[in-house]
């Protein structure tokens, strides 16, 4: 089953590999690193749960699936509210902890962008790639 998965991963076009591997997922297992922050938590919390319930659908799937959108949509739709209002509040936290923030909300704004056409599609039941 896992080699199933990696397959179906390494199957994805390289710009794809690229953006989960290098970019989407260690930016969204960083807000551990921030933890102490306002709203650290929180973030954290919304971040990695977001990317954790992949799991079962990448099992079920046995590979990479346009579904995988839904936690994404679930999640880090208030994840995004909850970083631009922590980052309007700027005051309360660390230089260094906003521009992770920023980096955070571009990311996962890119990220929704793509997961609300993924996601349209897994309804309509087209499943490709």
């Amino acid at each position: 089953m896992i080699k199933d998965i990696w397959a179906s991963f390494r199957g994805l076009p390289v710009w794809v590999q690229i953006w989960i591997g290098i970019v989407l997922v260690p930016v969204n297992l960083a807000p551990l690193a921030f933890l102490d922050q306002p709203n650290g938590g929180l973030i954290a919390a919304l971040s990695i749960t977001g990317m954790a319930l992949n799991i079962p659908i990448m099992l079920a799937a046995r590979g990479m699936s346009k579904a995988m959108a839904l936690p994404h949509l679930l999640l880090w739709s208030p994840l995004v509210v909850i970083v631009a209002l922590t980052l309007a509040d700027a005051e309360v936290a660390t230089s260094g902890y906003l521009t992770f923030l920023t980096v955070l909300l571009v990311v996962d704004l890119i990220s929704l962008g793509f997961d609300v056409n993924d996601a349209r599609l897994w309804m309509k039941g087209r499943e490709t790639k």
